[in-house]
Protein backbone atom coordinates (compact mmCIF):
# COMPACT_ATOMS: atom_id res chain seq x y z
CA UNK A 1 0.00 0.00 0.00
CA UNK A 2 1.32 2.98 -0.77
CA UNK A 3 2.64 5.67 1.80
CA UNK A 4 1.98 9.43 1.51
CA UNK A 5 4.08 12.08 1.35
CA UNK A 6 5.34 13.55 4.63
CA UNK A 7 5.51 16.83 3.72
CA UNK A 8 2.25 17.35 2.37
CA UNK A 9 0.75 16.87 6.43
CA UNK A 10 3.32 20.04 7.57
CA UNK A 11 2.23 23.25 9.31
CA UNK A 12 4.36 26.08 9.20
CA UNK A 13 5.43 25.52 12.75
CA UNK A 14 6.35 21.82 11.95
CA UNK A 15 8.34 23.31 9.09
CA UNK A 16 10.29 25.01 11.29
CA UNK A 17 11.42 22.37 13.84
CA UNK A 18 11.82 19.98 10.91
CA UNK A 19 14.33 22.73 9.73
CA UNK A 20 16.22 23.47 13.21
CA UNK A 21 16.63 19.67 13.63
CA UNK A 22 17.85 19.47 9.90
CA UNK A 23 20.58 21.98 10.35
CA UNK A 24 21.96 20.72 13.79
CA UNK A 25 21.98 16.98 11.91
CA UNK A 26 24.17 18.94 9.14
CA UNK A 27 26.50 20.34 12.21
CA UNK A 28 27.06 16.91 13.40
CA UNK A 29 27.89 15.38 9.97
CA UNK A 30 30.41 18.11 9.51
CA UNK A 31 32.40 17.41 12.77
CA UNK A 32 31.62 13.62 13.05
CA UNK A 33 33.21 12.19 9.73
CA UNK A 34 34.87 9.09 11.80
CA UNK A 35 33.13 6.76 14.55
CA UNK A 36 36.23 8.77 17.30
CA UNK A 37 34.93 12.19 15.87
CA UNK A 38 31.30 10.60 16.45
CA UNK A 39 32.22 9.31 20.30
CA UNK A 40 33.34 12.66 20.91
CA UNK A 41 30.54 14.61 20.29
CA UNK A 42 28.44 11.85 21.42
CA UNK A 43 30.01 12.87 24.73
CA UNK A 44 29.53 16.45 24.72
CA UNK A 45 25.97 16.26 23.90
CA UNK A 46 25.03 13.82 26.48
CA UNK A 47 27.60 16.16 29.42
CA UNK A 48 25.31 19.21 27.87
CA UNK A 49 21.87 17.33 28.68
CA UNK A 50 22.89 16.06 32.18
CA UNK A 51 24.34 12.54 31.47
CA UNK A 52 27.49 11.20 33.73
CA UNK A 53 29.99 9.05 32.66
CA UNK A 54 29.56 5.94 34.16
CA UNK A 55 33.18 5.13 34.87
CA UNK A 56 33.20 7.74 36.98
CA UNK A 57 30.03 6.40 38.76
CA UNK A 58 31.48 3.09 39.49
CA UNK A 59 35.08 4.76 40.49
CA UNK A 60 32.95 6.85 43.77
CA UNK A 61 30.91 4.08 44.11
CA UNK A 62 27.56 6.01 43.65
CA UNK A 63 24.52 4.53 43.22
CA UNK A 64 22.44 4.95 40.50
CA UNK A 65 17.89 5.45 40.50
CA UNK A 66 15.09 6.24 38.53
CA UNK A 67 15.99 9.74 36.15
CA UNK A 68 19.96 9.60 36.31
CA UNK A 69 21.52 9.54 33.43
CA UNK A 70 24.86 8.02 32.26
CA UNK A 71 26.94 7.24 29.43
CA UNK A 72 29.79 4.47 28.73
CA UNK A 73 32.56 4.64 25.97
CA UNK A 74 34.54 1.88 24.44
CA UNK A 75 37.84 2.87 23.25
CA UNK A 76 36.73 6.27 22.31
CA UNK A 77 35.09 4.53 19.21
CA UNK A 78 31.56 2.85 20.65
CA UNK A 79 29.40 4.73 23.26
CA UNK A 80 25.70 3.94 25.42
CA UNK A 81 23.84 6.26 26.69
CA UNK A 82 21.05 5.25 29.16
CA UNK A 83 18.23 7.51 30.70
CA UNK A 84 17.01 5.26 33.79
CA UNK A 85 13.39 4.78 34.15
CA UNK A 86 10.67 4.24 36.94
CA UNK A 87 10.31 0.19 36.27
CA UNK A 88 12.83 -2.07 37.57
CA UNK A 89 15.72 -2.57 34.34
CA UNK A 90 14.72 -6.36 34.58
CA UNK A 91 11.88 -5.66 32.92
CA UNK A 92 13.52 -4.71 30.10
CA UNK A 93 14.78 -1.44 27.96
CA UNK A 94 13.59 0.71 25.17
CA UNK A 95 16.86 0.44 22.73
CA UNK A 96 18.15 2.30 19.90
CA UNK A 97 20.71 1.13 18.44
CA UNK A 98 22.47 2.27 15.25
CA UNK A 99 26.56 2.25 13.74
CA UNK A 100 28.67 5.64 13.79
CA UNK A 101 31.54 3.85 11.16
CA UNK A 102 30.64 4.58 7.10
CA UNK A 103 32.72 3.20 3.85
CA UNK A 104 36.05 4.73 4.04
CA UNK A 105 39.91 4.88 2.66
CA UNK A 106 41.95 3.48 5.88
CA UNK A 107 46.07 4.54 5.41
CA UNK A 108 47.83 1.04 5.76
CA UNK A 109 50.47 1.55 9.37
CA UNK A 110 53.57 1.68 6.01
CA UNK A 111 51.77 4.00 4.04
CA UNK A 112 54.13 6.56 2.70
CA UNK A 113 56.24 6.06 -0.62
CA UNK A 114 57.05 8.24 -3.66
CA UNK A 115 57.07 7.34 -7.35
CA UNK A 116 58.02 9.79 -10.77
CA UNK A 117 58.23 12.78 -7.95
CA UNK A 118 54.24 11.85 -6.68
CA UNK A 119 54.55 11.30 -2.97
CA UNK A 120 51.29 8.66 -1.98
CA UNK A 121 49.61 7.23 0.78
CA UNK A 122 48.97 3.48 0.29
CA UNK A 123 45.42 2.58 1.32
CA UNK A 124 42.95 0.04 1.81
CA UNK A 125 39.17 0.49 1.95
CA UNK A 126 36.97 0.05 4.25
CA UNK A 127 33.55 -1.40 4.06
CA UNK A 128 31.32 -2.03 0.84
CA UNK A 129 32.71 0.88 -1.85
CA UNK A 130 32.46 1.23 -5.65
CA UNK A 131 35.99 1.95 -5.90
CA UNK A 132 35.65 4.00 -9.26
CA UNK A 133 33.47 6.50 -7.02
CA UNK A 134 36.49 7.77 -5.08
CA UNK A 135 38.64 9.02 -7.82
CA UNK A 136 39.33 12.42 -9.07
CA UNK A 137 37.64 13.79 -5.76
CA UNK A 138 38.70 16.35 -2.98
CA UNK A 139 39.62 14.18 0.27
CA UNK A 140 40.17 14.90 3.84
CA UNK A 141 42.42 13.17 6.24
CA UNK A 142 40.84 12.60 10.07
CA UNK A 143 42.00 10.27 12.56
CA UNK A 144 44.81 9.76 15.21
CA UNK A 145 48.25 9.55 15.42
CA UNK A 146 49.16 7.68 18.62
CA UNK A 147 52.93 8.24 19.33
CA UNK A 148 54.94 5.63 21.51
CA UNK A 149 54.65 7.52 25.05
CA UNK A 150 50.68 7.31 24.88
CA UNK A 151 50.16 10.83 23.51
CA UNK A 152 47.11 11.21 21.01
CA UNK A 153 47.03 13.92 17.85
CA UNK A 154 44.44 14.37 16.55
CA UNK A 155 44.04 15.22 12.73
CA UNK A 156 42.23 16.61 10.15
CA UNK A 157 43.73 17.83 7.18
CA UNK A 158 41.13 19.20 3.80
CA UNK A 159 38.20 20.29 5.75
CA UNK A 160 39.08 24.18 6.95
CA UNK A 161 38.71 26.50 3.91
CA UNK A 162 42.64 27.25 3.39
CA UNK A 163 43.49 23.87 4.17
CA UNK A 164 45.10 21.74 1.07
CA UNK A 165 43.08 18.35 0.01
CA UNK A 166 44.51 15.49 -1.43
CA UNK A 167 43.04 12.95 -4.11
CA UNK A 168 43.25 9.69 -5.77
CA UNK A 169 43.75 10.02 -9.69
CA UNK A 170 42.38 8.59 -12.69
CA UNK A 171 43.16 8.02 -16.14
CA UNK A 172 41.72 10.39 -18.92
CA UNK A 173 38.71 9.28 -21.64
CA UNK A 174 41.39 9.40 -24.25
CA UNK A 175 43.78 6.33 -22.79
CA UNK A 176 41.06 4.70 -20.90
CA UNK A 177 40.04 2.39 -23.77
CA UNK A 178 41.19 -0.41 -21.98
CA UNK A 179 40.17 0.60 -18.38
CA UNK A 180 36.47 1.38 -19.92
CA UNK A 181 35.83 -2.62 -21.43
CA UNK A 182 36.32 -4.10 -17.53
CA UNK A 183 33.80 -4.65 -15.21
CA UNK A 184 32.54 -1.72 -13.08
CA UNK A 185 34.00 -4.00 -9.96
CA UNK A 186 37.90 -3.73 -11.85
CA UNK A 187 37.78 -0.22 -13.10
CA UNK A 188 39.89 0.63 -10.07
CA UNK A 189 41.36 -1.98 -8.29
CA UNK A 190 41.84 -1.57 -4.81
CA UNK A 191 45.72 -1.51 -4.86
CA UNK A 192 45.17 1.66 -7.09
CA UNK A 193 43.09 3.63 -4.30
CA UNK A 194 46.37 5.50 -3.38
CA UNK A 195 46.63 9.18 -2.34
CA UNK A 196 48.42 11.62 -3.71
CA UNK A 197 49.65 13.23 -1.19
CA UNK A 198 52.27 15.76 -2.57
CA UNK A 199 55.07 16.67 -5.92
CA UNK A 200 57.38 19.27 -4.26
CA UNK A 201 60.74 17.45 -4.01
CA UNK A 202 62.84 18.91 -0.71
CA UNK A 203 65.96 21.27 -1.71
CA UNK A 204 69.05 19.33 -1.64
CA UNK A 205 67.87 16.20 -1.53
CA UNK A 206 68.52 13.58 -4.29
CA UNK A 207 66.78 10.15 -3.13
CA UNK A 208 62.76 10.35 -2.58
CA UNK A 209 62.98 14.03 -2.34
CA UNK A 210 59.21 14.88 -2.82
CA UNK A 211 58.64 11.81 0.25
CA UNK A 212 61.49 13.93 2.29
CA UNK A 213 59.46 17.06 2.15
CA UNK A 214 56.15 14.77 3.46
CA UNK A 215 57.93 13.90 5.90
CA UNK A 216 59.32 17.33 6.53
CA UNK A 217 55.82 19.34 6.31
CA UNK A 218 54.68 16.17 8.68
CA UNK A 219 57.41 17.08 11.41
CA UNK A 220 56.70 20.37 11.33
CA UNK A 221 53.22 21.02 11.36
CA UNK A 222 51.82 17.79 13.12
CA UNK A 223 55.27 16.72 15.23
CA UNK A 224 54.62 13.32 13.04
CA UNK A 225 57.58 11.04 12.39
CA UNK A 226 57.15 8.17 9.53
CA UNK A 227 57.41 5.69 12.06
CA UNK A 228 54.36 6.75 13.87
CA UNK A 229 52.12 5.77 11.36
CA UNK A 230 52.35 2.59 12.46
CA UNK A 231 50.38 3.55 15.59
CA UNK A 232 48.08 5.96 13.35
CA UNK A 233 44.14 5.34 12.75
CA UNK A 234 44.11 7.71 9.57
CA UNK A 235 40.65 7.68 7.38
CA UNK A 236 40.65 9.09 3.97
CA UNK A 237 37.08 10.68 3.46
CA UNK A 238 35.65 13.60 0.81
CA UNK A 239 36.23 16.56 2.11
CA UNK A 240 33.21 19.68 2.82
CA UNK A 241 30.67 20.03 4.18
CA UNK A 242 27.04 18.51 4.52
CA UNK A 243 24.92 20.27 1.96
CA UNK A 244 21.01 21.18 1.20
CA UNK A 245 20.20 19.64 -1.54
CA UNK A 246 17.93 20.44 -4.16
CA UNK A 247 15.80 23.67 -5.24
CA UNK A 248 13.60 23.54 -2.56
CA UNK A 249 16.11 22.47 -0.28
CA UNK A 250 14.26 19.39 0.64
CA UNK A 251 17.55 16.99 1.17
CA UNK A 252 20.46 16.87 2.48
CA UNK A 253 23.67 15.72 0.62
CA UNK A 254 26.25 14.56 2.38
CA UNK A 255 29.08 11.78 3.62
CA UNK A 256 28.87 9.24 5.75
CA UNK A 257 24.64 9.27 6.03
CA UNK A 258 24.58 5.45 6.53
CA UNK A 259 24.16 5.15 9.54
CA UNK A 260 25.28 8.37 11.10
CA UNK A 261 21.38 9.87 10.27
CA UNK A 262 20.03 7.00 12.27
CA UNK A 263 22.84 7.55 14.94
CA UNK A 264 22.09 11.65 15.41
CA UNK A 265 18.18 11.09 15.38
CA UNK A 266 18.58 8.33 17.92
CA UNK A 267 21.12 10.18 20.19
CA UNK A 268 18.62 13.57 19.64
CA UNK A 269 15.67 11.69 20.73
CA UNK A 270 16.99 10.08 23.84
CA UNK A 271 18.86 13.70 24.84
CA UNK A 272 14.88 14.82 24.38
CA UNK A 273 13.38 12.50 27.15
CA UNK A 274 12.39 14.16 30.30
CA UNK A 275 11.47 11.06 32.02
CA UNK A 276 10.83 7.51 30.69
CA UNK A 277 8.86 4.15 32.57
CA UNK A 278 11.17 1.36 30.88
CA UNK A 279 14.96 2.47 30.82
CA UNK A 280 16.00 4.28 27.06
CA UNK A 281 18.76 3.07 25.70
CA UNK A 282 20.81 4.51 22.66
CA UNK A 283 23.80 2.38 21.03
CA UNK A 284 26.22 4.02 18.78
CA UNK A 285 28.46 1.36 17.47
CA UNK A 286 31.26 1.00 15.38
CA UNK A 287 32.83 -2.19 12.71
CA UNK A 288 28.89 -2.55 11.50
CA UNK A 289 30.29 -1.75 7.69
CA UNK A 290 32.55 -5.11 7.91
CA UNK A 291 30.69 -7.70 10.15
CA UNK A 292 30.15 -6.10 13.31
CA UNK A 293 33.39 -7.61 15.15
CA UNK A 294 36.37 -6.43 16.88
CA UNK A 295 36.57 -4.98 20.59
CA UNK A 296 34.31 -2.04 19.41
CA UNK A 297 31.58 -3.94 17.10
CA UNK A 298 28.12 -4.99 18.37
CA UNK A 299 29.46 -8.73 18.35
CA UNK A 300 31.65 -7.60 21.66
CA UNK A 301 30.40 -7.84 25.41
CA UNK A 302 31.17 -3.96 25.83
CA UNK A 303 26.65 -3.74 25.82
CA UNK A 304 26.37 -6.43 28.16
CA UNK A 305 29.18 -5.81 30.25
CA UNK A 306 27.78 -2.05 30.47
CA UNK A 307 24.08 -3.08 31.63
CA UNK A 308 25.95 -5.43 34.13
CA UNK A 309 27.18 -2.33 35.36
CA UNK A 310 24.48 -0.33 35.24
CA UNK A 311 22.32 -2.90 37.80
CA UNK A 312 25.16 -3.07 40.14
CA UNK A 313 24.91 0.50 40.22
CA UNK A 314 21.35 0.39 40.64
CA UNK A 315 21.51 -2.05 43.84
CA UNK A 316 20.38 -4.70 41.44
CA UNK A 317 22.64 -7.14 40.06
CA UNK A 318 22.47 -10.69 39.09
CA UNK A 319 23.33 -12.96 36.56
CA UNK A 320 19.60 -13.56 36.00
CA UNK A 321 18.70 -10.40 36.29
CA UNK A 322 21.29 -9.43 33.76
CA UNK A 323 19.42 -11.84 31.48
CA UNK A 324 16.21 -10.83 32.06
CA UNK A 325 16.44 -7.27 31.68
CA UNK A 326 18.05 -7.78 27.88
CA UNK A 327 15.92 -10.56 26.95
CA UNK A 328 12.74 -8.30 27.91
CA UNK A 329 14.09 -5.26 25.93
CA UNK A 330 12.73 -3.82 23.22
CA UNK A 331 14.98 -2.66 19.97
CA UNK A 332 14.76 -0.76 16.94
CA UNK A 333 17.84 -1.17 15.20
CA UNK A 334 18.33 2.17 13.72
CA UNK A 335 19.85 1.77 10.19
CA UNK A 336 19.46 2.98 6.69
CA UNK A 337 17.36 1.32 4.02
CA UNK A 338 17.88 1.99 0.36
CA UNK A 339 15.29 4.70 -1.06
CA UNK A 340 14.02 4.00 -4.44
CA UNK A 341 15.16 5.17 -8.06
CA UNK A 342 13.17 5.40 -10.93
CA UNK A 343 16.59 5.77 -12.63
CA UNK A 344 17.32 2.55 -11.58
CA UNK A 345 13.83 0.81 -11.14
CA UNK A 346 14.83 -2.70 -12.38
CA UNK A 347 16.53 -3.37 -9.20
CA UNK A 348 13.48 -2.09 -7.15
CA UNK A 349 10.28 -4.20 -6.09
CA UNK A 350 8.01 -0.66 -6.09
CA UNK A 351 5.12 -2.19 -3.38
CA UNK A 352 8.13 -2.71 -0.79
CA UNK A 353 10.45 -0.26 -1.54
CA UNK A 354 10.90 2.99 0.53
CA UNK A 355 10.78 6.19 -0.58
CA UNK A 356 12.24 9.24 0.10
CA UNK A 357 9.97 11.95 1.69
CA UNK A 358 7.61 9.55 3.01
CA UNK A 359 9.03 8.41 6.69
CA UNK A 360 11.22 6.45 9.02
CA UNK A 361 11.79 2.79 7.45
CA UNK A 362 10.65 -0.29 8.63
CA UNK A 363 11.97 -3.41 7.58
CA UNK A 364 10.61 -6.64 8.82
CA UNK A 365 13.65 -9.14 7.69
CA UNK A 366 17.24 -8.29 6.00
CA UNK A 367 19.60 -11.00 4.87
CA UNK A 368 19.94 -11.65 1.50
CA UNK A 369 18.26 -14.36 -1.00
CA UNK A 370 16.26 -16.74 1.24
CA UNK A 371 16.39 -14.38 4.33
CA UNK A 372 19.89 -15.88 4.70
CA UNK A 373 21.23 -14.16 8.09
CA UNK A 374 18.15 -11.94 8.59
CA UNK A 375 16.56 -10.94 12.11
CA UNK A 376 12.95 -11.26 11.26
CA UNK A 377 10.82 -9.41 13.63
CA UNK A 378 7.62 -11.06 15.24
CA UNK A 379 4.14 -9.77 13.92
CA UNK A 380 2.88 -8.94 17.66
CA UNK A 381 5.92 -6.63 18.16
CA UNK A 382 5.37 -4.97 14.84
CA UNK A 383 1.72 -4.62 15.52
CA UNK A 384 2.79 -2.71 18.98
CA UNK A 385 5.03 -0.40 16.92
CA UNK A 386 2.84 0.42 14.72
CA UNK A 387 -0.16 1.07 17.22
CA UNK A 388 1.50 3.89 19.01
CA UNK A 389 3.07 5.51 16.24
CA UNK A 390 -0.13 5.55 14.62
CA UNK A 391 -0.94 7.04 17.71
CA UNK A 392 1.33 9.78 17.48
CA UNK A 393 0.28 10.70 13.71
CA UNK A 394 4.01 9.54 12.95
CA UNK A 395 4.43 9.00 9.69
CA UNK A 396 6.34 5.71 8.26
CA UNK A 397 6.75 2.87 5.72
CA UNK A 398 7.74 -0.64 5.32
CA UNK A 399 10.26 -1.79 2.70
CA UNK A 400 12.69 -4.69 1.74
CA UNK A 401 16.15 -3.65 0.25
CA UNK A 402 15.67 -3.85 -3.23
CA UNK A 403 14.48 -7.15 -5.19
CA UNK A 404 14.79 -10.32 -3.51
CA UNK A 405 17.57 -12.13 -6.07
CA UNK A 406 19.51 -8.80 -6.12
CA UNK A 407 18.73 -7.02 -2.79
CA UNK A 408 19.79 -7.66 0.56
CA UNK A 409 22.01 -6.25 3.64
CA UNK A 410 22.70 -7.06 6.93
CA UNK A 411 22.54 -4.46 10.45
CA UNK A 412 23.30 -5.33 13.81
CA UNK A 413 19.68 -6.50 14.78
CA UNK A 414 21.02 -9.97 14.67
CA UNK A 415 23.39 -9.15 17.67
CA UNK A 416 20.89 -8.12 19.83
CA UNK A 417 18.31 -10.45 19.08
CA UNK A 418 20.65 -13.68 20.26
CA UNK A 419 19.45 -12.17 24.28
CA UNK A 420 15.76 -12.88 22.89
CA UNK A 421 14.67 -9.37 22.46
CA UNK A 422 12.06 -8.12 20.23
CA UNK A 423 14.03 -6.44 17.22
CA UNK A 424 13.24 -4.77 13.93
CA UNK A 425 15.21 -2.56 11.82
CA UNK A 426 14.41 1.05 11.47
CA UNK A 427 15.73 3.53 10.27
CA UNK A 428 15.88 6.52 7.02
CA UNK A 429 15.69 6.01 3.59
CA UNK A 430 19.19 6.95 1.71
CA UNK A 431 20.09 7.11 -2.25
CA UNK A 432 23.49 6.99 -3.07
CA UNK A 433 24.19 4.58 -0.18
CA UNK A 434 27.92 3.74 0.48
CA UNK A 435 28.97 6.53 -2.16
CA UNK A 436 31.11 9.28 -1.32
CA UNK A 437 27.80 11.94 -0.99
CA UNK A 438 24.95 10.19 0.25
CA UNK A 439 21.11 11.73 -0.17
CA UNK A 440 18.13 12.01 2.66
CA UNK A 441 15.16 13.47 2.84
CA UNK A 442 14.99 16.91 5.60
CA UNK A 443 11.12 15.03 5.97
CA UNK A 444 12.31 11.34 7.05
CA UNK A 445 15.20 13.03 9.58
CA UNK A 446 12.50 14.96 11.27
CA UNK A 447 9.90 12.13 11.15
CA UNK A 448 12.50 9.38 12.00
CA UNK A 449 13.52 11.55 15.10
CA UNK A 450 10.00 12.12 16.42
CA UNK A 451 9.33 7.98 15.85
CA UNK A 452 12.22 7.31 17.86
CA UNK A 453 10.67 9.76 20.80
CA UNK A 454 7.61 7.73 20.83
CA UNK A 455 9.41 4.20 20.72
CA UNK A 456 10.99 5.55 23.91
CA UNK A 457 8.42 6.62 25.62
CA UNK A 458 5.71 3.93 24.97
CA UNK A 459 7.60 0.83 23.31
Amino acid sequence: MERPNAWKSYDEEQVKQLEALCSDYRKFLDEGKTERECVKLTVSMAEAAGYRNLADVIREKQTLKAGDKVYAICMDKTAVLFHIGTRDLEEGMNILGAHIDSPRLDIKQNPLYEDSDFAYLDTHYYGGVKKYQWVALPLAVHGVVVRKNGEVLNVVIGEAEDDPVVSVTDLLPHLARNQMEKKAGTVIEGEKLDVLIGSQPLAGEEKDAVKAHMLKLLKEKYDIEEEDFLSAELEIVPAGKARESGLDRSMIMAYGQDDRVCAFTSLAAILDMDQVERTSCCILVDKEEIGSVGATGMESKFFENTVAELLDRTGNYSELKLRRCLANSRMLSSDVNAAYDPLYADAYETKNASYLGRGMVFSKFTGSGGKTGSNDANAEYIAHIRNILDEEKIHYQFAELGKVDIGGGGTIAYVLALYGMEVIDCGVAVLNMHAPWELTSKADVYETKKGYEVFLRKA
